[in-house]
């Protein structure tokens, strides 16, 4: 019975990050804070798919540039640009909004704006200049799984941390994670980035992140008074690209 639930939690966190049609149903009110505790664990299989693509492209001589676009938009298609689409609204809510309501209804907009556009091109391209300047492909691959398991691994804290934006929306419906998962999702993150970028710099690496998406959620709570998913979608983003650039850094 234990495992089952195990797996059934491990597959709903895999149909929530990405487009694998892997969950039997939709999910139950509150079903998704309890998987949260695999979101690392999805988010390891996602960075590793585009580790893969990484080095394939480097054997065949494709260039680091090209092999870093590769990956990146392997990542992308694997996940639907999910949390490409998050950051974007939530930069185009939190710069062109006002008033809590008016950043909310912006942000439900599906439209991009120029702060969303502008935010797409600063997360693609510092990921790809990151991943250029790491210049290995195995130590790129290990950075890679490292900065999404990692990433994945803040948004139950945040979902903890934060109330839900609004009452009919993703963070309403998704639940609060219980501190078993959040510790769980924690442990996880924390124990494959060391074990990708070793004790030195993956401790580095995970403080900055964990830095990059405190602040990140505070801004939410100041914009909108919480979260919403594309404010998920927003901090995953902040820590894959604050992972890449210290890991790249000299």
């Amino acid at each position: 019975m234990v495992a089952a639930m195990i797996f059934e939690q491990f597959l709903l966190a895999t149909s929530v990050l990405t487009r694998l049609p892997v969950a039997a149903s939709t999910p139950a009110e509150g079903a998704v804070a309890e998987a949260s505790w695999a979101f690392p664990a999805v988010g390891a299989g996602i960075g590793m798919v585009a580790a893969i693509v990484l080095f394939l492209a480097s054997s065949f001589n494709l260039g680091e540039g090209s092999a870093a676009l590769l990956a990146l938009v392997t990542a992308g298609l694997v996940t639907g640009a999910l949390h490409e689409d998050g950051l974007a609204d939530t930069a185009d809510g939190f710069g062109g909004g006002r008033t809590r309501d008016d950043k909310l209804a912006i942000m439900r907009d599906s439209r991009s704006g120029a702060y969303g556009v502008l935010a797409l091109i600063f997360s693609i391209g510092l990921r790809a200049a990151a991943l250029i300047a790491i210049g290995s492909p195995i130590e790129a691959g290990l950075a890679l799984i490292a900065a999404h398991t990692a990433s994945r691994a803040a948004l139950p804290v945040a979902m903890r941390w934060l109330p839900p934006a609004r009452l009919d929306g993703l963070g309403a419906m998704a639940g609060t994670p219980g501190l078993v998962a959040m510790l769980a999702a924690v442990a996880t993150g924390i124990f494959v980035a060391l074990g990708m970028l070793g004790p030195i710099r993956g401790a580095v690496a995970l403080i900055v992140m964990g830095a990059a998406t405190a602040a990140t959620a505070m801004l939410a709570k100041r914009q909108i008074g919480g979260y919403t998913g594309d404010v998920l979608g927003a901090i995953q983003q902040i820590g894959e690209i604050t992972m890449l650039l210290v890991t790249a850094a000299k």
